[in-house]
């Protein structure tokens, strides 16, 4: 039997969900059973064998739905496989995934309990004209790395695949 897993993610304005798709999509590809939520539409985690999050960084903090929906979870998820992204610089240069990484880290700080297989940053995507003044008025960027994004879902994949068993 397949191992359930839930991909959940909090997005503003789309780049993250587009990440956790990509994320569910090689799940599948590796033969893991996999559904997509909205993190604040997450109810009950107890089908699930293991949880992948992600959430957009604004403003220094994780997306606050993230952040709730673990918090709301977390005896169930102390007891279950977690992994943890996070995406938000506007470049994949290594001082602002450090930075992103501090924000990250201390979002999960308030879960101590919780200790997720893999943790990782990906570059952030800014469309300005989904966005209200002042922001829509920056520039767009897009700095997700679809080659990690999908190497992260491998590795993912490969930490909740049970190793077959030689007869």
């Amino acid at each position: 039997m397949a191992t359930k897993v839930l991909v959940a993610y909090a997005s503003k304005h789309g780049t993250t969900s587009q990440v956790a798709e990509s994320i569910a999509g090689t799940l599948r590809e590796l033969g893991l059973a996999v559904e997509i939520k909205e993190a604040g539409c997450v109810h009950d985690i107890a089908p699930y064998d293991a949880v992948v999050i992600g959430g957009g960084l604004y403003m220094g903090k994780w997306h606050a739905d993230a952040r709730h929906m673990l918090k709301r979870h977390r005896q169930e998820l102390a007891g279950k496989r977690l992994a943890v992204f996070g995406m938000g610089p506007d470049s994949l240069d290594e001082s602002k995934i450090a930075e992103s990484r501090k924000q990250l880290e201390r979002s999960l700080a308030a879960t101590p309990e919780l200790a997720p297989i893999a943790v990782t940053i990906f570059g952030g995507a800014l469309e300005p004209e989904s966005w209200r003044f002042p922001f829509n008025r920056l520039p767009a960027f897009d700095a997700r790395d679809w080659d990690a994004i999908r190497g992260w879902a491998e590795e993912v994949a490969a930490k909740l695949t049970p190793i077959p068993v030689a007869a």
